[in-house]
């Protein structure tokens, strides 16, 4: 295999074109077999594996600096830059990850895992050479030569990547960014059209003439500076008609393209030409989600990020039990048919949130604002104010970017806009940029936002029933995976606000819970059964408002208490029940907070890392006994 014989990237500029069409389908035999055993982005990264190819031939990595945006699309990049032996591990418990990583290789110019943050980290590095060459200039070799930024269509949604694109315009610095576009389908007739635009628009005597025609008509005295607006505007309209960069012309970028993604001849020409263009340039690409794996090709939604699968077949493996997403888009659908002021909007995540089968239903009452999450919330409150009961479905990672917005335009109006907050806590395989660690933290302290997590998918739904009758701020956070338990109940009830539950009694340890910890902190507590301690087990529900009565008149019997939550221990939950006991003067009080220590978390399976930060069953018994100074051996703790 040619990959075998790659030791860097340099090595592939001594390969044919023929060669290096052969090493794209070796990249993508790997990354399908990968991903069908260890999961992870399939789709996009089969889409952008000969563009890879193309810019390790023509560029020199890691001196040339590779920004890949979102990440989700750097699998051949990974491949060709040292990680074939280690490729196996991706995405798993201390292997390497599935998005760029500064610290996993030099070759990753900057970590990704966000979207549409690649021009302006690329601004950044470019400005960054530029001001080191000015401090330095007899060691270049200190600053970093070339800057490019890969962008998909999809990211190109998101008001920070036009942010970027009008700061890199305005500088007129020579950034480079190819806009990665696999969702514009060309016909033959217009692909043919638009690759011989392409070769005059691109080309040095078009380009000559340009220069050389506004150079003398700005020469001409009075009538000059009229002509040259005027064959301006006749060329803007000219090239609008055919060409779609005119919008980041107007930015300051020259526009190239379109180019065929896949022909790796055209992208190397493509590149050499403007490798040293003197100024800002966008190479629009047209690429294939899916490219050379039919399944993948057919349905790209579904591969986008994809557990294992059935390579023959590519068919999942089914995990046999209902998602937390699943038992939330289809209660959401219950609640809409009762209830027609009830609308759901997402951020590009329809069927991760498991909004699909509310789209089918009520395609009109359904928004998917792209990849803005700020617009997602402040489009929410302008419904909002009409009357209207917006649900807002949106990873908690991903709801971080639009923390602004949650404050000044719903909490601070009261508005009544529902946040539902999925992959809440561990997510896993996906590593510390989607980890939702940090949302009862930075929620837990908004004034008028209820904040409540279900222990299971019965009490999920009571909660979505409870939001949507509220005429207020609500959020409710909910993990990754499975659920516990979906109900069977014939009605949905709302929650009583403010209230939780006890779920066992008991007498030496108080184990306080919220969300997904309930249920574990409930088998620790046979745990410590066993080890003949009896402990009291409380699903908080609310983190707020916390049930103050409840949790104080526990807290004045048994003296020692355990906050149990898969939040940031900074701020969370364990935090809110402190605040609250405090001031009540409980002498001898001896409390313990358990959650996420004050790191990010690397990736992993969830099982394993709960395992390792101790908020599975027997990590919540063995901080139990801890904090009781009981000597009771950790081999009698059983199931």
């Amino acid at each position: 295999m040619i990959i075998e014989k790659i030791k860097s990237p340099d090595d592939l500029k001594a390969l044919s074109i023929a060669e290096l069409k052969e090493l794209s389908e070796e990249l993508r035999e790997i990354i399908i077999a990968t991903v069908a055993t260890n999961g992870g982005h399939l789709a996009s990264n089969l889409g952008a594996i000969d563009l890879t190819v193309a810019l390790h031939y023509t560029f020199k990595s890691p001196a040339d600096k590779m920004i890949w945006d979102v990440g989700h699309q750097s699998y051949a990049h990974k491949l060709l830059t040292g990680r074939f032996h280690s490729f196996s591990t991706i995405r798993q418990y201390k292997g390497i990850s599935g998005f760029p990583k500064m610290t996993e290789s030099l070759h990753d110019a900057f970590g990704t895992g966000h979207s549409s943050t690649s021009i302006s980290a690329a601004l950044g590095i470019l400005e960054a050479r530029e001001i080191i060459k000015s401090q330095n200039p007899n060691n270049k070799l200190q600053a970093p030569n070339k800057v490019i930024a890969v962008i998909g269509d999809g990211a190109m949604t998101a008001g920070l990547a036009f942010e970027g694109l009008n700061h890199a315009g305005h500088l007129k610095k020579d950034l480079i960014v190819i806009l990665n576009d696999n969702e514009m389908s060309i016909s033959p007739n217009v692909g043919a059209l638009s690759a011989y635009l392409r070769r005059i628009m691109m080309g040095d005597l078009y380009t000559k003439f340009k220069k050389e025609t506004k150079h003398l008509l700005e020469k001409i005295p009075t009538f000059g500076e009229p002509v040259l607006k005027i064959a301006q505007r006749a060329e803007d309209t000219v090239k609008g008609l055919f060409v779609p960069g005119l919008l980041f012309e107007e930015l300051g970028f020259e526009y190239v393209g379109p180019v065929d993604g896949h022909r790796i001849d055209v992208l190397i020409e493509t590149l050499e030409r403007f490798r040293d263009f003197p100024g800002p340039v966008l190479i629009h690409v047209i690429t294939k989600k899916g490219k050379g794996y039919e399944p993948a090709e057919k349905n790209p939604g579904i591969f986008h990020g994809v557990g294992p699968f059935d390579i023959e077949t590519g068919e999942m493996h089914p995990s046999g039990k209902k998602s937390y997403s699943e038992i939330f888009g289809n209660c959401l659908v219950k609640l809409a048919r009762e209830d027609q002021r009830i609308i759901a909007i997402t951020a590009a995540m329809t069927e991760g949130t498991g909004l699909a089968e509310f789209v089918n239903n009520f395609p009109k009452r359904f928004y998917d604002v792209g990849i803005a999450e700020p617009h997602a919330v402040t489009f929410a409150a302008g419904l909002a104010t009409q009357g209207l009961k917006p649900v807002v479905a949106i990873y908690s990672t991903f709801l971080q970017r639009s923390y602004d917005e949650i404050i000044h335009d719903v909490c601070l109006q009261n508005l009544p806009v529902v946040f539902a907050i999925d992959r809440g806590g561990i997510v896993g395989d996906d590593g510390p940029t989607h980890n939702g660690t940090f949302d009862l933290s930075y929620l837990r302290h908004i004034p008028n936002l209820t904040v409540m997590a279900p222990k299971d998918g019965y009490e999920l739904q009571s909660m979505l029933k409870t939001s949507v009758l509220l005429d207020s701020p609500c959020a409710i956070r909910y993990p990754r995976g499975a659920v516990a338990e979906a109900g069977g109940h014939s009605e949905i009830k709302p929650v009583p606000i403010g209230k939780a539950e006890t779920l066992r009694e008991g007498s030496d340890i108080l184990i306080l819970a919220i969300g997904n910890m309930a249920l574990p902190a409930l088998n620790a507590a046979q745990l410590l059964s066993d080890a003949g301690v009896s402990a009291c087990v409380v699903n908080a529900r609310f983190v707020k408002p916390l049930d103050s009565g409840l949790i104080t008149s526990l807290a004045r019997k048994i003296k020692h208490v355990l906050t149990v939550e898969e939040n940031a221990v900074s701020g969370g939950f364990g935090s809110a029940v402190l605040e609250e006991l405090y001031p009540s003067g409980l002498e001898g009080l001896n409390i313990k907070l358990l959650g996420i220590p004050d790191r990010f978390i690397e990736q992993g399976s969830q099982v394993q890392l709960r395992k390792d930060l101790g908020l599975d069953a027997e990590g919540i018994a063995r901080e139990a006994l801890a904090l009781l100074k009981k000597s009771a051996d950790y081999a009698n703790l059983r199931r």
